[in-house]
């Protein structure tokens, strides 16, 4: 049998209520050195808001980040694997979607999340996007 997601998923992804605001997700981007955070909803994943949702849908439309919840510019339509699913599974969907981050959901509840830079690593790992994925974050 293949790989499962659980085997290389980040877990205990951060995640943050559908009703904080961009510019608290901002600032934990910042201090835990991350691009994205799952928004929920009590303890069920709704969604997703990385830096640059903030960025394009909030401070570029001219949103206060103090005022402005995430509810109102995650991408709703949340791509999702089971930690139990084949990790070509997550494959498929980064590569049909085009997207770089899949939550991985147990129960509807955020458990994990599997990165593009987190499927280089796993598969090429002498890639220019594992070299890049294993540094530590910038600031």
């Amino acid at each position: 049998m293949g790989q499962q997601v659980k085997e290389i998923m980040t877990a205990q992804p951060v995640t943050l209520d559908r009703d904080a605001t961009i510019a608290a997700a901002a600032k934990l981007m910042r201090d835990r050195g991350i691009g994205d955070v799952i928004v929920v909803d009590g303890e069920d994943a709704q969604g997703i808001v990385t830096d640059r949702d903030i960025v394009i849908r909030g401070v570029a439309e001219g949103a206060d980040p103090d005022t402005t919840r995430l509810g109102q510019v995650m991408s709703g339509d949340l791509t999702s694997v089971a930690p139990d699913d084949p990790v070509e599974r997550a494959i498929e969907l980064v590569r049909g979607k085009a997207i770089r981050r899949v939550a991985v959901l147990e129960g509807g509840k955020p458990v994990g999340i599997i990165s593009i830079g987190d499927l280089a690593i796993e598969r090429d790992p002498r890639s220019a996007l594992a070299d890049i994925s294993e540094e530590p974050p910038g600031r």
